[in-house]
């Protein structure tokens, strides 16, 4: 539960056809097998008390007496275990027949939810047994010790964690036009359970899939399905137990149909809470509920679920190159729009022979290429200075010359030199002076290129430098229209990688395979020995670090906690925690003391969920206080120590018990 998690687990038993008794205790096996798993909410399959294929022996008093009682003592067998349960069984009320879904926690039935839409049609005849469920619950009466509510609008919420409330439906509830589940997601429900029995036909596995991946999205929710399989009647159709867990349209885990195989995954309730608030469009209604409380031990959720330490880059190759055009063509056209508008006669870029100034080249030729324009009017600027090694300034100019771009090469250390000399800076002292006048010059001579041209001085600074401040206020921080603003730096490598990839022009793939294997540098201070002296991710932390910490406290709003919790899990045998911690403390000092350099920054395209434009996503006030993310942090420290407390608890627990054991 720390943190916003919540394990939730999809269960299948193996039943048999009317035997209430053996389905108990196969349901109470699978309780204990989640329950040892550290699964706080589980879901079985519809009807599973009985077996979904009973057909007509549903009308059977005994067969219907038998699964109340079963029920009663399911109910009860929760009282030792620390969770909440979902099981299906037939149930009468008012002398007729319902398909409910009962929840049970502490050894209590807490309430049953109705199956709303009766489907009669192809195989299934369910209306000859069932009816419609309703909307507002009613209290019903299990035996002399059970009075629930029974209805559709009914949700379960935990004491213990006020965000995590539960919806029920049930099956082709989900298939309709109007699921329950719209209703409950709209009354507040961040979890839906669906009970299912639902056959297996040719290719309808994708089709269910895609279903419940769609619905968890569009409610921005997660998803349990827990479908019937082996036992079930194979009279005309059989069950393969496809269970599903969803959250905001990514499936977190898939069961292997006809094996029978529970599945667990850990759902985010906060990360869910976030994104709907988030939402403008997402509105709440104010239908008649009814919420019955559970209780659950606070505790540390154990994470198995995969969480991408790339998150802005697609694991898969095929969908990286797809995102990869995707975003470059989006760059292209946010140009070309630009140039067009302002009727520019070139494009000037300056070319370091660095990913950024590649990356931002390769966009403008892509652009130019759009507009009909000949690449020529491309005027590459490189400047060589202090920090200039042979091995970008060899690159720079083979990857203009690749291009077909126009070079020009302006020298920048002598006028540096003499601005030096204007201001009184001694040229021996390395400081933030030293390397902040070079950087200003360059973009002088850009914008004075482009004055004289009639063009427009294209920015090369990426999103994790600007997330970061590192970037010369009115140097390389300005521009006229920035083509990489909105991409992070771990993308820009595969951006860069795919033109490699897909130009088939030889020498031109060739730099840029040698521009990917150069250090990430402003190149600011000399070289040593003719090598880089000054890389980046040596003073402000490796950029896939920053990236991941960047994706998290800009798409969710994560505390800095939490996101050191995901961090060490993504990166566990790649960075030590100590690591994550140092650079984690160093991404929100420069974050939030940086903010005065987004608040001004050019125009330039969106690509992705995650942007720091002042005007279309980071309204962030320049002077904003980080201390409290600062004391946030701190904290790990005292958790860490309490962790150790607890675990030295529990191995005397532990050791107690075998002790007993033996003896």
């Amino acid at each position: 539960m720390k943190n916003g998690f919540i394990k939730a687990a999809a269960l299948t038993p193996k039943v048999r056809v009317a035997d209430t008794t053996y389905n108990r205790e196969r349901i109470c096996e699978l309780i204990d097998m989640g329950v040892h798993a550290g699964a706080q909410i589980m879901v079985f399959p519809e009807l599973c008390i009985t077996g979904y294929t009973c057909g007509d022996l549903f009308a059977q008093e005994l067969l219907l007496a038998e699964a109340r009682a079963e029920l009663v003592r399911l109910a009860e067998y929760t009282e030792k275990i620390d969770g909440v349960v979902f099981v299906g069984l037939p149930f009468e009320y008012n002398s007729k027949l319902y398909n409910v879904a009962a929840a049970l926690s502490g050894g209590s039935i807490l309430g049953l939810v109705p199956k709303t839409h009766i489907p009669n049609y192809n195989e299934f005849y369910e209306r000859r047994y069932f009816e419609e469920g309703f909307a507002e619950p009613v209290p019903v009466t299990v035996d002399d010790d059970h009075i629930v509510p029974m209805g559709a609008n009914l949700l379960f919420s935990c004491r213990q964690m006020p965000d995590l409330l539960i919806g029920a439906e049930i099956c082709e509830d989900l298939w309709a036009p109007d699921p329950p589940s719209i209703r409950h997601a709209m009354a507040g429900a961040t979890v839906i359970v669906n009970l299912s029995a639902s056959d297996e036909t040719t290719g309808k596995d994708i089709y269910r899939r895609d279903l419940v991946a769609g619905q968890s999205a569009r409610l921005i929710c997660g998803y349990v399905y827990a479908s019937a399989g082996d036992g079930e009647s194979t009279q005309d159709v059989v069950y393969s137990g496809h269970n599903l867990i969803a959250e905001n349209g990514i499936v977190l885990e898939e069961s292997e149909r006809f094996a029978n195989e529970s599945i667990l995954s850990e759902i985010d309730v906060q990360r869910l809470c976030e994104e709907r608030r988030r939402m403008s469009t997402y509105r709440e209604i104010q239908d008649r509920y009814i919420t019955e409380e559970f209780h659950l031990e606070e505790k540390v959720t154990e994470l198995t679920r995969f969480v991408d330490p790339a998150p802005f880059v697609p694991g898969k190759q095929e969908d990286r190159e797809k995102r990869c055009e995707e975003i470059f063509m989006i760059q292209a056209m946010g140009l070309k729009k630009r140039l067009e508008h302002t009727n520019a006669a070139a494009a000037i870029v300056g070319i370091s022979g660095g990913l950024d100034s590649t990356l931002a080249l390769l966009v403008t030729a892509k652009a130019f290429e759009l507009l009909g324009k000949d690449r020529s009017g491309i005027i590459a600027v490189t400047m060589p200075g202090f920090g200039t090694s042979d091995r970008t300034y060899q690159n720079a100019v083979t990857l203009i010359e690749s291009i077909g771009a126009t070079l020009t090469e302006v020298p920048i250390s002598e006028a540096v030199r003499i601005h030096f000399r204007d201001i009184g800076q001694d040229e021996s002292v390395h400081d933030v002076t030293y390397e902040n006048c070079q950087a200003r010059e360059r973009t002088q001579i850009l914008m004075d290129i482009a004055n004289r041209t009639g063009g427009l001085v294209i920015g090369t600074g990426d999103m994790s430098e600007l997330a970061l401040g590192w970037a010369t206020y009115n140097g390389d921080h300005m521009s006229m229209y920035g083509v990489n603003v909105s991409v992070p730096k771990t993308l820009v490598r595969h951006l860069v990688r795919y033109r490699a990839d897909t130009r088939g022009e030889e020498r031109l793939a060739s730099v840029l395979l040698d521009v990917l294997e150069t250090p990430v540098s402003p190149e600011l201070l000399p070289p040593e020995d003719g090598l880089i002296s000054q890389k980046t991710e040596d003073i402000v932390g490796p950029y896939e670090l920053h990236d991941f910490f960047l994706y998290y406290v800009l798409r969710f709003g994560c505390t800095p906690r939490k996101i050191y919790r995901l961090a060490v899990y993504a990166f566990d045998g790649i960075y030590a925690p100590e690591t994550i911690e140092k650079w984690l403390t160093t991404f929100y000092q420069r974050f939030f003391s940086q903010q005065f350099k987004r608040s001004c920054l050019p125009d330039g395209p969106k690509v992705g969920t995650v942007a720091v434009s002042p005007r279309g996503d980071l309204r962030m006030p320049s002077d904003a206080c980080v201390r409290i993310w600062m004391d946030d942090l701190e904290k790990l420290h005292t958790e860490t120590e309490d962790g150790k407390l607890d675990k030295m608890k529990q191995f005397d627990k532990d050791l107690d018990q075998i002790l007993k054991d033996l003896l």
